[in-house]
């Protein structure tokens, strides 16, 4: 696309969200920004402890069995 701002415009940030009145935000948005607390991903469910001895149970499974295939099959 063409710039066609002259010197003189200086061109406003951009964030990359749309600006929108306050009449017409969702009220989602204002409790995002309410709270600071960081959303939980994935990397936070991965860390609990049931589910990594779960884990290492299934891939000690795994491994066994490839063992076991490998070398005496």
């Amino acid at each position: 696309m063409l710039d066609t701002t002259t010197q003189g415009d200086a061109a406003a940030p951009d964030d990359g969200r749309q600006a929108v009145p306050a009449q017409e935000r969702r009220p989602a948005d204002e409790e995002r920004h309410a709270t600071d607390e960081e959303p939980r991903g994935c990397l936070f469910a991965l860390s609990q402890p049931p589910l990594m001895i779960f884990l290492t149970v299934v891939g000690m499974l795994i491994l066994l069995a490839s063992l076991h295939d490998l070398l005496l099959l």
